[in-house]
């Protein structure tokens, strides 16, 4: 949907008019995020207007939901996101055997840590969030690929790599059982199928995948279209998308040369071209390079690089579903992790304004207080504990916000002017 000029214009006054006053993020009466989200174009649609969001991960929110004396961690997390104006979470829909699990082995289901998942949905609508579920990790976290292989092992199979993961039918059979097992989940407190649950903006496959093992991409770019396939057959409410941190595969040979050092058989433009797959993402951790101004650097031209391309090559809208800045870093300093958190807001703030495809970043990660010592790993934002950052997310938040309220306006103000046109025709005859 492309914008008129006047409209940027418009909305551009009033974010800055609005830049100075106290944040208030209370849902309009009447409008409401209760639909599901949808794309049109390289953009996000909610009930009709042009949606944009800004986001945190937290993959803990099951783990840590299914134990009940603990579930006001949860709570708490929610209520001091939606306090800050942050939509939307990305968080693991999956927890593969080991210590409190989601799946004990292929089939066999822990209902405890099922009804934690029912209440982090649950609670995510009650506080006005959005979620983002992903279904296996590439990493062995919480299982993932390593431990799907190991079942397939335990059952005879003769597998030499974690990365037949994405070759066996047996293994593919199992994950697929995983995805018919989630998405017809019926939650335990909401009374709603997980499918049918618009709280749920969308599905991920997996959490970072990567086959090294075939850096062709061929391997990834099958097992993409193929689960792609079975998850809108089971479910056509929701959004999908891959999971991937947006390395450059053979699609793009010159675009390259911008992966930092990696090449782990993903493409980001054939992945996110599959039909099935509804927006690209990118995952960006820049302080892998040796100091702060390479850090920015880099980070300014890989996200122009694939803001670029969701725009011309991919043609859907772009989430940065994973960035931060980890303390452990040497020379760390909060003004640092706050500037790299400007230098992504800024890049989707401006792709907002000029229409493009950028719609929202969600920071890895969030606690909630007293969690540090549990889940901490460097790149934890507790927002009351980290008043400068916070008050960074807060303005991209306030920013974005604003722009949907216009757009919503306008589009009322549209409406208005069609009612009005059709009373004043009604009876009479138009033409000859």
């Amino acid at each position: 949907m492309r914008m008129m000029t006047w409209v940027v214009q418009i909305f551009l006054a009033l974010v800055l008019i609005h830049q100075h006053c106290s944040y208030d993020f209370q849902v309009e009466a009447g409008g409401g995020d209760h639909g599901f989200i949808r794309t049109r174009g390289t953009h996000f649609m909610l009930n009709g207007n042009p949606y944009f969001a800004n986001g945190f991960n937290a993959y803990w929110l099951m783990y840590v939901a299914s134990d009940p004396s603990q579930r006001s961690k949860v709570s708490s997390a929610f209520k001091e996101a939606s306090s800050h104006g942050l939509t939307v979470a990305r968080t693991w829909a999956f927890s593969d055997a080991g210590y409190r699990p989601l799946q004990y082995s292929p089939g066999s289901y822990n209902e405890q840590v099922f009804q934690g998942l029912d209440f982090v949905i649950a609670e995510a609508r009650r506080y006005g969030i959005k979620l983002v579920l992903s279904l296996v990790n590439n990493y062995e976290s919480f299982g993932g690929k390593k431990q799907y292989v190991n079942w397939a092992r335990n059952q005879g199979q003769y597998l030499s790599s974690d990365d037949d993961f994405f070759r066996n039918p047996v293994v593919k059979g199992f994950y697929k059982n995983h995805v018919k097992t989630v998405l017809n989940r019926y939650n335990t407190i909401t009374g709603t199928i997980y499918k049918n649950d618009p709280t749920i903006m969308a599905w991920e496959l997996m959490n970072e995948p990567r086959c090294t093992s075939d850096p062709s991409g061929r391997t990834i770019q099958a097992w993409v279209r193929e689960m792609a396939s079975l998850v809108k057959l089971i479910d056509r409410n929701h959004l999908l998308e891959v999971g991937l941190e947006g390395f450059y595969g053979q699609t793009t040979p010159q675009r390259k040369s911008l992966n930092p050092g990696f090449d782990i058989g993903t493409d980001f433009i054939a992945n996110n071209r599959i039909p099935g797959i509804d927006f690209a993402t990118v995952h960006s951790y820049p302080d892998q390079c040796s100091n702060d101004q390479n850090q920015l650097s880099f980070l300014d031209n890989w996200l122009n690089a694939h803001i670029q391309d969701s725009q011309y090559l991919i043609r859907k809208p772009l989430l940065i579903t994973e960035f931060g800045k980890s303390w452990k870093d040497p020379g760390f300093s909060t003004y640092q992790r706050d500037l790299l958190f400007n230098s992504v807001y800024t890049k989707i703030y401006s792709s907002v304004k000029r229409g493009g495809p950028a719609a929202g970043g969600l920071f890895w990660q969030l606690l909630s207080e007293g969690m540090e010592s549990s889940f901490g790993d460097g790149y934890e934002i507790v927002l009351s504990q980290s008043s400068s950052t916070a008050n960074v997310i807060s303005q991209q938040c306030h920013k974005l916000y604003q722009i949907r309220k216009i757009f919503a306006r306008l589009r009322n103000i549209e409406r208005w002017k069609r009612a009005q046109w059709s009373a004043r025709n009604r009876g009479k005859r138009i033409g000859h």
